[in-house]
C-alpha cells in the first residue's frame, strides 16, 4: 500500500517493522487548525473515518489511550466503566509530549513511548480502514482497524456520547 518517500515517525517505524500494510495522507497545518476535522478536510476523506488520538489518566490504571471518531466526544464514564477506573479525566496538555513523545496535533496511539492501555471505539470494527495520526503534524496513516487493535493490544469498546 505505501508508495512514496515519507517521513519516518515512530508510528510509520511500528507499521513497517510488523509489515503492516497502511497508507499515508499527508497535507499543510497550522497552529490554529490541529483538530481532526480539519485533517479529515484536507485530505478528502469522510470525518468518521478519522479517528482522533486522546491520552486519559484513571484514578487506577494510570495513562490510557482512546481513539474515537473524529466526529465524536468521548464519553468518559463509559471509558471508566470498561477500564475499571471509578474517575477518568483528560492528560493536561503540558504533560501529553513527555507522557507519550508526541506533541498535540500529531499524537499516534502506534509508537508512543510506552505501551498504555488502549481502548478503540467499537465503531471502527465495522470499518475497512480508518484514519489515526502518523505521530507528526499534517501527516495521517490509514490502515486496518484489526492491525492497530493488533499493535496497541487495545480493546473495540462503546466509549462515546450519546
Amino acid at each position: 500500500m505505501k508508495k512514496k518517500k515519507v517521513q519516518k515517525t515512530n508510528a510509520i517505524r511500528l507499521l513497517d517493522k510488523e509489515n503492516i500494510p497502511y497508507n499515508i495522507h499527508e497535507y499543510p497545518w497550522s497552529e490554529d487548525h490541529l483538530d481532526a476535522k480539519t485533517a479529515a478536510e484536507k485530505v478528502g476523506m469522510p470525518l468518521e473515518k478519522i479517528y482522533k488520538t486522546l491520552v486519559t489518566v484513571g484514578d487506577k490504571t494510570g495513562t490510557m489511550v482512546a481513539c474515537i471518531p473524529a466526529s465524536d466526544e468521548l464519553d468518559l464514564k463509559a471509558l471508566a466503566k470498561v477500564s475499571g477506573n471509578k474517575k477518568i479525566e483528560m492528560l493536561a496538555m503540558k504533560d501529553l509530549e513527555k507522557t507519550t513523545g508526541y506533541i498535540r496535533g500529531g499524537c499516534s496511539p502506534l509508537g508512543m513511548k510506552k505501551q498504555f492501555l488502549t481502548f478503540v471505539d467499537s465503531q471502527a470494527e465495522i470499518m475497512d480502514t480508518i484514519v489515526i495520526s502518523a505521530g507528526k503534524r499534517g501527516m495521517q496513516v490509514e490502515l486496518k482497524p484489526s492491525d492497530l487493535k493488533k499493535l496497541t493490544r487495545s480493546e473495540f469498546v462503546a466509549i462515546l456520547e450519546n
